[in-house]
């Protein structure tokens, strides 16, 4: 049996139950153990995001060779889409998300999105015929177009 250390958070205003949080490290503050659990959670949202967004652990990743082989790529695929999106961010090219988020707020959805489109943007406008004037289609056509899928 091993020690454990819990820490009672409660809301001053009452608006929010109470929680619990504990560690069986015992030598932890209760601010160490809460920031902890904080971490925790932003990976329990990576993790959720991944499954509804790219498919881990699906049925297609079932035998060993399967996770092995496709959760390294997931993963990565995972962290180019958020830094592209970051990056778009910062440069206020993310125009298109629902008006209830914030700017800094994106969705794993919104993040995918900006990247698609950045990408639709780049290839579209590169592949025009040689010998003649590029047709650029409008921003906001393909933003419309970006946003009916």
């Amino acid at each position: 049996m091993l020690p454990v250390r819990w820490v009672l958070v409660r809301d001053p205003e009452a608006k929010r139950d109470p929680q619990a949080f504990f560690s069986t490290d015992t030598t932890l503050e209760p601010k160490e153990i809460i920031a902890l659990y904080v971490r925790r959670w932003q990976i329990e949202v990576t993790f959720a995001e991944m499954r509804a967004h790219l498919g881990i652990e699906t049925q297609r990743q079932w035998t060993d060779n399967a996770i092995v082989r496709t959760t390294p790529a997931l993963l990565g695929l995972y962290s180019l889409i958020s830094l592209w999106a970051g990056d778009l961010l910062s440069c206020n090219s993310i125009s298109y998300a629902a008006a209830w988020y914030r700017k800094t707020s994106l969705t794993f959805s919104d993040a995918i999105a900006a990247v698609r489109l950045q990408l639709w943007i780049g290839d579209i406008n590169q592949r025009s015929a040689p010998n003649r004037e590029p047709q650029y289609i409008p921003a906001h056509r393909i933003i419309r177009m970006a946003q009916a899928l």
